[in-house]
């Protein structure tokens, strides 16, 4: 499987790597790797870098900029539930008008049926 073998060499590329790195060799012996799978290893020189330390003042925050116009300030805590309250107040009474309709178109139905059922010449005729 190529797959396999390609998965062996990076691992061996990437142990060699930290190998380097850390100049340690802890016993770790890389897979055989066929020779007909190519590796290519590039060697990368590691240099010492060395890290100055500096202070930077720094200014306290100015005063926030005034808020664009058209943007509404933040609400207090009381105007959220008021909202709240408001609008599930208003779907109730969405709800319950839904509710009527539905009843009344019922009523209407049943009334329509129930003459239909009494009233024998407004049947439709059975002419098949």
């Amino acid at each position: 499987m190529k797959w396999i073998r390609e998965r062996d060499a990076l691992i061996a590329q990437t142990m060699a790597f930290v190998q380097s790195v850390t100049g340690k060799k802890d016993g770790f012996q890389p897979p055989e790797i066929p020779t007909d799978t190519a590796v290519w290893v590039e060697a990368t020189a590691v240099e010492t870098v060395t890290v100055e330390t500096f202070t930077v003042e720094v200014e306290p925050p100015k005063a926030a900029p005034p808020p664009p116009p058209g943007l509404l300030p933040p609400r207090a805590s009381g105007d959220f539930r008021s909202e709240m309250q408001a609008r599930i107040a208003n779907f109730r009474k969405h709800q319950e008008r839904f509710e009527r309709e539905r009843e009344e178109y019922c009523a209407a139905t049943l009334t329509k049926l129930r003459a239909a059922i009494r009233d024998p010449s407004v049947r439709p005729g059975a002419d098949k």
